[in-house]
């Protein structure tokens, strides 16, 4: 008992400190990767944090172009006014101040014709007057409406115009920067799962760090778009000519990764553990195997010359006239000590079962087991000789199951008190109750009992229980435990045996 409380002392003790190692371990991890979350986190937010700057440049160049659209058109109303007065000036000096006027826009290209279309000059642009403007030509300067002058007589003369090429080029940069910017949203450097949808979050615009196939899904699509919003508020950004779009966005995959990894970790120690724990106590039952079988081979070796020896000498105890009654009980003893070199002989092998009437057995078992215990003892036997149950047994290693029981049972009831044996039969199985009236086992003891070298005798091995659990389960496929136990009332072990 004492090296089972020192064993279970030390288990405690191993259990505890690779609790402490794994803790220690997990907590250290943890904190690397609560670094690490955090540089990716400002990662994520850097990103988040440049694509808005770069949406208000965006729309800072935007509103730009607007006020250069809008100061064009100023400079051509302008140059249509001084187009209009030179037809009324009244001076030479009046004349040349509003050709100055014409001649300083050498960037807006601008086409005059007359009320029935006919180019009468053209400025910033290559084309000789006297054509008619129509086709492609004048789809190209009917981008705004024409500005219309009226001089002499109520003539009119048209002033079509389009953008410079310098607001030209500016569109086009315009245009090429709202490109870059949705295609570096979606090829961020933050390894940032994307998706760019229009104004009401139903269609998407573009995608990065996602799975093409999962933006066709519908359902997927409207989860992961909560998910992202859950995370991080969407981005707004209106950009011209586009529109409203909102940018939906979540933490990176090595940010979700680092998440689980204590986890994962943690996982992973338990499998170990769990893998190393198994092999050692299969290694463990092994060794304890070869013992076992070991002992009982030389143990029977052992006995086999003084059996031998005591043989002989009760053929001349015969010889010289001895009781025979006496004789008759000795016989009994030496061939038990034969069944007892035999049963040690047979661990390690393989057992062989033969049907046999557990009911019968059990008597006979008893019936010995009686005339060599105290008086004091009762035995009662459930079901009688009558009642026949055949299942497969090995005769002699059962026996010894029986006599176990029954010698621990007489000695927990100090040789004083009663003990029944009840076989219950059902359709797969045989049942055998053996209760005692004695001191009873504590519940925490219900396990230990079966264990080598477990025993509550001042002298004694702690061996009887250990070889009857592994005959009934190694050798019988059965089963063996303590049903139930009183303090100072008794103990009941139940033996399950397949039929």
């Amino acid at each position: 008992m004492d090296i089972y409380l020192r064993k279970r002392r030390w288990k405690l003790f191993l259990f505890a400190f690779a609790i402490l190692i794994v803790a220690a371990s997990l907590y250290y991890t943890s904190i690397l990767v609560n670094e690490i979350r955090k540089d990716e986190r400002k990662n994520v937010e850097i990103w988040a944090d440049a694509i808005h700057q770069k949406a208000d440049l965006v729309n800072f160049t935007n509103d730009l172009f607007e006020k250069i659209k809008n100061e064009e058109r100023k400079r051509v109303s302008i140059v249509a006014e001084a187009q209009r007065r030179i037809f009324k000036a009244t001076s030479n000096e009046d004349l040349n101040f509003f050709l100055s006027i014409i001649g300083e826009n050498n960037t807006i290209p601008v086409i005059v014709t007359d009320e029935t279309g006919r180019i009468m000059n053209a400025r910033n642009y290559n084309i000789k007057s006297g054509k008619i403007l129509e086709g492609e030509l004048k789809q190209e300067f009917s981008v705004y409406p024409p500005i219309i002058v009226t001089y002499y007589l109520d003539k009119k003369i048209y002033l079509y115009y389009k953008d410079s090429n310098i607001f030209a080029q500016l569109k086009t940069g315009l245009d090429d920067l709202i490109r870059s910017f949705f295609s570096e949203v979606v090829r961020n450097s933050a390894s940032v799962p994307v998706i760019i949808t229009d104004s009401t979050g139903k269609h998407v615009y573009q995608s990065g760090n996602i799975p093409k196939n999962k933006i066709q899904d519908k359902a997927w699509l409207a989860k992961t778009l909560k998910s992202m919003a859950s995370q991080n508020t969407p981005i707004k950004v209106d950009l011209a000519n586009t529109g409203v779009h909102y940018i939906y966005y979540q933490d990176s995959f090595l940010l979700t990764q680092l998440k689980y990894y204590p986890v994962v970790q943690l996982g992973v120690i338990f499998v170990f553990l769990l893998i190393a724990y198994l092999l050692f106590s299969y290694a463990r039952k092994s060794e304890q195997n070869q013992v076992w079988v070991g002992m009982a081979k030389e143990t029977a070796h052992q006995l086999g010359t003084p059996l031998s020896s005591m043989v002989a000498w009760m053929e001349l105890l015969k010889l010289k006239g001895l009781d025979e009654e006496t004789i008759r009980e000795i016989e009994k003893d030496v061939q038990r000590l034969e069944t007892i070199t035999d049963r040690f002989s047979k661990i390690g092998s393989a057992a062989r079962l033969e049907k046999t009437n557990i009911v019968a057995v059990i008597h006979d078992t008893v019936s010995y087991i009686r005339s060599r215990i105290s008086a004091k003892v009762i035995f009662d036997i459930k079901p009688g000789l009558e009642q026949e149950i055949m299942i497969p047994l090995n005769l002699h290693l059962f026996e010894w199951v029986i006599e176990n029981l029954c010698k621990n049972a007489v000695d927990a009831m100090d040789g004083n008190g009663s003990v029944n044996i009840e076989i219950s039969d059902d359709v797969d199985h045989i049942h055998i109750d053996i209760s005692d009236t004695g001191k009873g086992i504590p519940k925490s003891r219900f396990k230990t009992i079966f264990r080598p070298g477990y025993t509550s005798k001042a002298r004694g091995w702690g061996l009887g229980l250990t070889l009857t659990k592994r005959i009934v389960e190694n050798y019988h496929s059965g089963k063996i435990f303590v049903k139930s136990s009183i303090l100072n009332k008794g103990t009941t072990f139940r033996i399950i045996l397949k039929k």
